[in-house]
């Protein structure tokens, strides 16, 4: 028997302000055609979640691929996952510098080799070697960034800003999604550029299993985005689908999700679900948070405020 399609995905949850929602919502619009289309012919949840992935990384309002946050030194650094739902198979990259759609590496991996994750030059050298072309870095950075990154340096040294990260709510646009395919089974991944003036290596939660993106069968499929740190210390993506698993809905273990999140360590973030029945949630503890939704019955996307979105 055939299954309904679902494909959910996220555009970063944060303080977005006014003037960003329209750029956001048309960049949900696409994402959510690429990765639909290919669900309505038959294709896989990896399928669809790698091409809505990739679409968000092609657009230069999301903090992933091009146009992304620069580190210190002022390059792009990109991570990204893809997990597979039905036999577990993951693909991670992290670190990467040369590649236009760090998503596409990451299927690659899932493919093509027995390990699970690839990081910098080996990651780059991995899929040049399985036909991706080598961008140079400058092909990933755009003039808002360059500027932003020397606001913030500028604040940094008038000491009006904090060292570390550029803030929980000041921008996620980290980038996901999770899909049900017409049989039966679901898939998840997470592309991110990291945090504004990161240090140079540094990886966050986006690109490892269980924290940022997690796919099984048996539980469901999760995407995160927000300040990476804490969602790594509790592995937060594993602890959300776990209690799918256990029999909570996947709206209440969103927000339960979220609600551990702030009251263990003070995290930020948002959150979106799907398990194998069709059933989602998505929640945030930010501002706003970009998210779209398609089923067979239609289309909604929306930047939320306040938490979690009636979804239909």
């Amino acid at each position: 028997m055939s299954i309904s399609p679902i494909l959910l995905i996220h555009g970063g949850a944060w303080a977005m302000p006014d003037d960003a929602i329209a750029a956001h919502e048309a960049g949900i619009a696409n994402a959510l055609t690429a990765g639909y289309a290919l669900l309505e012919r038959g294709a896989s949840a990896v399928d669809a979640v790698e091409a809505a992935v990739a679409a968000m990384e092609d657009d230069d309002t999301f903090d992933a691929g091009r146009g992304s946050f620069l580190t210190r030194d002022g390059r792009v650094q990109l991570d990204a996952l893809l997990m597979n739902g039905e036999n577990l198979r993951t693909g991670g990259v992290a670190c990467v510098e040369r590649l236009r759609n760090p998503i596409h590496a990451a299927r690659l991996v899932l493919d093509h080799s027995p390990h699970v994750y690839f990081v910098g030059t080996g990651a780059e050298r991995f899929a040049r070697q399985h036909g991706m072309e080598l961008i140079d870095n400058t092909e990933l950075i755009v003039p808002r960034e360059r500027e932003r990154l020397m606001a913030f340096q500028k604040a940094e040294l008038e000491g009006a800003t904090d060292t570390t990260f550029s803030g929980p709510l000041d921008s996620h646009d980290t980038v996901g999604a999770v899909a049900l395919d017409q049989h039966g089974h679901i898939a998840a991944g997470t592309s991110t550029g990291g945090t504004l003036s990161k240090a140079p290596g540094r990886v966050g939660d986006s690109s490892l299993i269980g924290c940022g993106c997690y796919a099984d069968d048996e539980s469901a499929a999760v995407s995160l985005t927000g300040w990476g740190e804490p969602i790594m210390k509790l592995v937060l993506g594993k602890w959300a689908v776990d209690r799918v698993a256990a029999g909570a809905p996947p709206q209440e273990a969103a927000g339960a999700a979220i609600d551990y999140l702030y009251t263990r360590l003070g995290g930020h973030g948002g959150i979106i679900l799907l398990s194998r029945d069709g059933r989602f949630g998505l929640a945030h503890n930010t501002p706003r948070m970009a998210w779209g939704l398609r089923t067979p019955e239609g289309q909604q996307v929306g930047v939320t405020r306040d938490g979690a979105p009636e979804l239909a």
